[in-house]
């Protein structure tokens, strides 16, 4: 997007690229991103996040985690296990809470989900195919455990990095929420 690129056309150029090649930023690239993501809105300046970065093998770990706690078998158990092999590069979001009196957990998470947003931001900026993915055992102790979570900790999910594919760009949506979604208090 180069210097003068501004906020607003980097948010319109934003797409999720949910099939991405095998190349991925590496760690030096990510902690540089990650710089500027940390600038989030964060009350009281807690940082309540972390993220970690899951790459090869461990990639595996997590689909079996994702898998057992579903308590699949057979072919549905290994359709959840491959899902997190389709791209080189997990970033799972972490959400770090811890009693504050003025900042209560949902706020932490907040500020966990701008981080994982403006990352999202920055990675296409850069280039990169992301695709922010979720899922009903993102909170299952199971994945929990395969991510070394400390109990204070709540994974929000992951961030799928990897090279965009050549070819078209996944399509922006046409039609605008945000008329629907705006009210005004006089």
């Amino acid at each position: 997007m180069g210097a003068a690129a501004s906020a607003h056309d980097a948010a319109l150029a934003r797409r999720s690229w949910p099939k991405v090649t095998d190349a991925a930023p590496d760690d030096g690239e990510l902690r540089r991103l990650l710089d500027a993501a940390s600038l989030v809105a964060d009350h009281a300046s807690l940082a309540p996040w972390r993220v970690i970065a899951i790459r090869g093998d461990a990639r595996a770990r997590v689909g079996r985690a994702i898998a057992d706690a579903a308590g699949a078998e057979g072919d549905a158990a290994a359709k959840l296990a491959a899902k997190p092999l389709r791209a080189p590069l997990l970033i799972a979001v972490v959400a770090v809470v811890r009693e504050h009196p003025k900042v209560p957990a949902w706020e932490q998470e907040a500020v966990a989900a701008g981080v994982a947003h403006l990352l999202s931001l920055l990675l296409d900026e850069a280039g990169w195919g992301v695709m922010w993915r979720t899922g009903p055992h993102t909170r299952h102790p199971l994945v929990a455990e395969a991510h070394g979570l400390a109990p204070h900790e709540r994974l929000l999910g992951w961030l799928y990095v990897g090279g965009r594919p050549e070819g078209a760009r996944p399509p922006r949506r046409t039609e605008s929420p945000a008329a629907g979604r705006l009210s005004t208090l006089d």
